[in-house]
């Protein structure tokens, strides 16, 4: 379903930020420019921890900019909640480059594309950035009325009543609507959110070079044969000379192995089954899609403490081999039955191991079989990961 690579495109961009009065090119990096009133508000809320029922959380504490806007932890879930000692059920993605992300929508061939979040609950940044502030292993708030009861004795909250209206705080659903769009336009202004700076984008701009390494590992990266990680991951530039994103905002299953660490995964009953499990049910029906997730954005990925929707993985040499290995040595990931067999995709019903993907290189693979990648090769590709990493200078 996914042999063709496809390319999230600056139109496609435009067509969401219509009428949001901005955007953002890919083919350079973007100047420093000053942020609109309601983008500067958006940066106070953003790092603001007096609107968490703790004290405690802002979106920056767990979107740390110094980390690409991800987790400067090594936490498979952060902690949240009154006490800030509750646990979240997934890994926290970075935040960057979202601004080129669709609402969730299903591509001509039926794959399923865009959302926000692992499961693509959200339609867009605005929606998204409303989240933590009501889930209740985040920043905890009982209600709406409560988290702007909180931006009312904010210091800023007279210039959020000069931007939005002298009566906005009266009407807590519209007030929280605005906190949650000053979010947005903060993450598409500010440039640090897709600035596009790694040494990559300058090799592609023609303003730095590859070592032999790292273009042998970026020839392994885009091989179908080989680590096939472009079929996801687009490497290349759009046919309108914008830089790639490193994903292509798709769903994918891979099977990984339960993450014990979860306080969730105690309960064996228990599965995180992604798409089929979003908000609202109105994919409910569509059990081939359980157990799928986001594609990623591998921009930054070096500097991850955890990798996958689950975080089952705490290095990226770990997690490259998983790919490679799941299928011709199994028993390295998964536990044993009592029979001594293998309990390979331990992370799904029995009736959904079926969605895993199986068939797309280097899935494709059966125990006794060689690795898509040797180990030397994935020390060629991690290090073409690492000119992945936004702040080059060349």
């Amino acid at each position: 379903m996914r042999d063709a690579i496809r390319a999230v495109t600056l139109s496609a961009l435009l067509a969401v930020l219509a009428g949001c009065g901005g955007g953002t090119s890919r083919d350079e990096p973007p100047a420093e420019t000053e942020l609109s009133p309601q983008a500067a508000l958006g940066e106070l809320i953003f790092h603001d921890t007096s609107l968490s029922a703790s004290g405690q959380q802002s979106c920056g504490t767990c979107h740390v900019e110094s980390n690409a806007h991800a987790p400067d932890n090594a936490l498979p879930a952060q902690l949240g909640g009154p006490g800030m000692n509750l646990q979240g059920g997934r890994s926290t993605p970075s935040v960057r480059y979202l601004a080129f992300n669709t609402p969730f929508f299903f591509d001509a061939e039926g794959t399923p594309t865009g959302g926000f979040f692992w499961d693509g609950r959200a339609a867009s940044l605005q929606a998204q950035a409303q989240g933590p502030f009501l889930n209740p292993v985040e920043m905890a708030n009982p209600d709406i009325a409560s988290v702007v009861a909180k931006l009312a004795a904010a210091p800023y909250a007279e210039e959020f009543k000069r931007v939005f209206g002298a009566d906005i705080l009266n009407h807590p659903a519209d007030a929280f609507d605005r906190m949650a769009l000053a979010l947005q336009r903060y993450q598409l202004e500010d440039v640090e959110f897709a600035p596009f700076t790694s040494q990559y984008d300058a090799f592609l701009r023609g303003r730095a070079q590859l070592s032999e390494q790292q273009l042998r590992g970026l020839a392994l990266f885009n091989s179908p044969t080989k680590g096939n990680c472009a079929a996801c991951h687009p490497s290349a530039k759009g046919a309108d000379g914008s830089l790639p994103l490193f994903t292509d905002f798709t769903y994918d299953n891979l099977g990984l192995p339960r993450n014990m660490a979860l306080a969730q995964n105690a309960d064996p009953a228990f599965f995180d089954l992604g798409l089929c499990q979003q908000a609202g049910g109105a994919l409910a029906a569509r059990t081939d899609l359980c157990g799928a997730f986001k594609v990623p954005s591998l921009r930054n990925v070096a500097r991850r403490h955890v990798f996958f929707h689950n975080g089952v993985f705490t290095d990226l040499k770990t997690a490259l081999t998983f790919y490679v290995q799941r299928d011709t040595h199994p028993e390295k990931w998964y536990p044993l039955k009592s029979d001594g067999s293998v309990d390979k995709f331990n992370d799904l019903p029995a009736a959904y191991k079926a969605n895993v993907n199986a068939t797309e290189v280097p899935y494709n693979r059966r125990p006794g079989d060689a690795p898509a990648l040797s180990d030397a090769e994935i020390d060629d590709v991690i290090a073409f990961l690492r000119t992945l990493n936004d702040g080059f200078t060349p």
